[in-house]
């Protein structure tokens, strides 16, 4: 069942975050932290944490959710994993990183939270659709 959800989570996952940052927040993250940022992407360390990413998702929150049959705890836990992961990546850099901007970590963390928790109900609910 992990690769049917993960083949689900994949391409909503990407959907929803290249709208934020291709479309929402295009110029949130340069007025930010511009001043740190590569003119190209890391597209290789971008994917791998995609996929990472998602793999633990769908492992601690997708998955559990389906065989219970609990769209809220798709809902919940995804928040809960989201906010924690992202907070990992904002607070650290907070707490290491000479004027990283807590407007940036508030922003994020609350974007890892509605981003996780969007990707585990749209998943969980394609998933029950298609009898998995």
């Amino acid at each position: 069942m992990f690769l049917k959800l993960y083949a689900i989570a994949l391409p909503a996952f990407f959907a929803i975050d290249m709208l934020w940052l291709g479309l929402l927040a295009r110029n949130f993250y340069k007025d930010q932290i511009g001043f740190l940022m590569k003119p190209d992407v890391n597209w290789t360390a971008a994917i791998i944490f995609y996929l990472l990413f998602l793999v633990g998702l769908v492992v601690f929150v997708i998955e559990p959710a389906v065989v219970k049959k609990e769209w809220m705890r798709a809902l919940w836990m995804g928040a809960f994993f989201g906010l924690i992961t992202y907070a990992t990546y904002d607070l650290t850099n907070l707490a290491t990183l000479k004027d990283w901007p807590v407007t940036m970590v508030i922003v994020d963390m609350i974007w890892g939270t509605v981003l996780a928790a969007s990707v585990s109900v749209v998943t969980y609910f394609v998933a029950v659709k298609l009898g998995l």
